[in-house]
């Protein structure tokens, strides 16, 4: 957390008097007692800090080591907390000749209750500049270059914050949503394109313009009222060319320094056996973006910077699960370690790796306990699963062959033994990088009921971003500003409020609707929370799947035709409706008998099957 941290100095001489100075950064700017790892290390940056002695006299913890870096500003303090160590806090000294320098820090109590997040959960992404602006006050701070607010630019601030997300919670509630995933609240203080949060420049302190680090305590506390998760998005590869430390590097090989050279952001290289050095080293040294320097992970000390960065956000916002940006791009030995330090401290607690590629296979190779990837196991729950996504935008869109339309959709899915475990892959129709799935489908109302029907019960955990349930349209190709509008009604000179019922049109609210449908529906499903995916080739257009238990299951049918209704012989998928009677469509409450089933052009049934008595 950033603070003018006030330290008094006392000056030993003839007369001994007191001088205030500041101390620029001391991260974390606290710890916990209770940790199974008992050390940490604490950072501490000011000017010429190097040249004092540090001495600690607790009870509480032991200062194991002081080790001075290249540059004299900094100095990284190894901490071991005593077994039997209270919460309370301690005093670091520093001494330098007749200087004495008092600071005093503090240790919290460890929190034991379990978090995570899982396929019972329907995930909602959102942009927190773009969501709702609950308090007008954070839209101009009183901080030094910070890019201005200005609604009418597409990539500039718009002033949307935490408090507009805490005061719509109803809405999402409403929908059916039960874990809440924010673009990056940290701060970004940078001139320009800063509202996407992905350019941190402090990894302890939430942006003013959302909010403070307590702001966003409360959002998680509010989530957790209603029986709802928070799941933090987090950025290790790299920074912003403004961060703090980028002014005044700690060592040289803290970042690569080199802005000419760029990823590759080829994430095939990490898994490919014949891949080049060179090509490797791109993708895990090269910058992200001009203004993105890349982080040195191999560096010991940014490594226990990050990883302690991630427990004391975990502790202090009580988070449910981290979204970890770019998870290819870091070095792989490092993101592993990374998850198994967060899973010592948090064995339930869910780590979701943003793994953008294009195949099964180099998604798979970044997933935990897989058995592809040879001697090396990410440690992740959860990956982002790019493949499906990329067949569910063209499925749709496609007439039916081999490998087009519904096929495309089945051929991925058949590939779900590269991974530990698939249906722990978080699932996608679109996000805040990718078209929006009602502009992917041409605007079509139908083909959007198809694609969130498959969303919302097939196997993985669903993710809705913002917008999708009120038919937001957007190309990624005219700009990432086009794609991240304005929720209207969040900003009080809005002139509809598609918060509301009235607010919202008729098309809007049978969208909306059908997901709140799906959504409550399936919270209490256990064949689509819990259950196994069994699956028949798709034939004359039609993709016919089933997720199931012992004790119950589930019939979902897709007709992909354009023009036709179909037909479907259920004598086919014998092997498991013999054990059930009729199906009950639950959109419309209409019953089936489990014999024929006629099925409209490009639409969707999702049947609860009834056990034969």
């Amino acid at each position: 957390m950033k603070k003018s941290i006030i330290i008094t100095l006392l000056f030993a001489s003839t007369t001994i008097f007191a001088q205030k100075i500041n101390l620029q950064q001391v991260e974390p700017p606290n710890w916990w007692v209770g940790m199974q790892q008992k050390t940490f290390q604490i950072l501490i940056h000011r000017e010429k800090i190097a040249l004092s002695k540090v001495k600690i006299t607790s009870n509480k913890v032991k200062l194991l080591k002081v080790n001075k870096v290249e540059n004299p500003n900094y100095l990284f303090l190894d901490i071991e907390v005593q077994k039997d160590a209270k919460a309370g806090s301690f005093d670091i000294f520093f001494t330098n000749g007749k200087i004495l320098t008092k600071y005093t820090y503090e240790l919290k109590k460890k929190s034991n209750h379990k978090r995570g997040f899982s396929s019972a959960d329907l995930i909602y992404l959102l942009m927190p500049d773009r969501f709702a602006d609950g308090n007008p006050k954070t839209d101009f701070p009183s901080f030094k270059n910070l890019e201005s607010l200005n609604r009418k630019d597409p990539n500039g601030r718009h002033g949307g914050d935490i408090q507009g997300i805490i005061s719509h919670l109803d809405y999402i509630q409403d929908l059916g949503i039960t874990a809440l995933w924010l673009n990056p609240t940290l701060e970004n203080n940078n001139p320009k394109y800063s509202y996407h949060g992905y350019a941190i420049t402090n990894f302890y302190q939430t942006d003013p313009r959302y909010g403070t680090n307590e702001d966003y305590k409360k959002l998680s506390d509010e989530l957790h009222k209603k029986n709802m998760m928070l799941i933090m998005d987090m950025i290790f590869n790299h920074c912003s060319i403004n961060h703090w430390w980028m002014k005044d590097l700690p060592m040289k090989n803290w970042a690569n320094t080199n802005p000419d050279y760029r990823s590759n952001f080829r994430g095939s290289t990490i898994a490919d056996i014949h891949a080049s050095n060179e090509d490797r080293k791109k993708m895990t040294q090269g910058w992200f973006d001009e203004n993105m320097p890349d982080l040195n992970q191999h560096n010991e000390y940014l490594a226990k910077y990050l990883i302690q960065n991630s427990l004391w956000w975990i502790e202090y916002a009580d988070l449910d699960g981290i979204r970890m940006d770019t998870q290819a791009y870091p070095y792989k030995d490092f993101m592993a370690n990374w998850a198994k330090r967060v899973h010592l401290e948090y064995p339930d607690f869910t780590l979701l790796g943003e793994t953008w590629l294009q195949k099964p296979a180099f998604t798979a190779y970044f997933s935990g306990n897989n058995p592809i990837s040879g001697d090396y196991n990410s440690n992740l729950n959860s990956v982002t699963d790019f493949p499906l996504y990329y067949a569910t935008r063209d499925a749709f869109n496609q007439n039916d062959g081999w490998t087009e339309g519904l096929s495309s959709i089945y051929y991925v899915l058949a590939q779900d033994f590269l991974y530990g475990n698939a249906s722990n892959n978080v699932i996608f129709l679109d996000n805040h990088d990718l078209d929006r799935y009602y502009t992917s489908v041409g605007e079509d109302i139908n083909k959007l009921k198809m694609g969130l029907a498959f969303l919302l019960t097939s196997r993985g955990i669903p993710m809705l971003y913002y917008g999708t349930e009120i038919l937001t349209i957007g190309h990624e190709h005219d700009g990432h500003g086009h794609i991240r509008t304005d929720f209207p009604g969040g900003w009080k000179e809005d002139k509809t409020n598609a918060f509301t019922k009235e607010g919202r049109t008729k098309e809007q609210n049978e969208i909306y609707y059908y997901i709140k449908t799906i959504a409550d529906w399936r919270k209490t499903n256990k064949a689509i929370t819990e259950g196994k995916l069994l699956h028949f080739v798709p034939e004359n257009n039609v993709y016919v799947y089933f997720r199931y238990t012992d004790e119950e299951a589930v019939m979902i049918l897709l007709n992909n035709h354009n023009t036709e209704k179909r037909t479907v012989n259920c004598k086919r998928f014998n092997e498991i409706l013999k054990d059930y009677k009729i199906g009950t469509n639950i959109i419309s409450g209409k019953t089936f008998n489990l014999d024929k089933i006629d099925i409209n052009k490009k639409s969707a049934i999702i049947l609860n099957l009834t056990r034969v008595k």
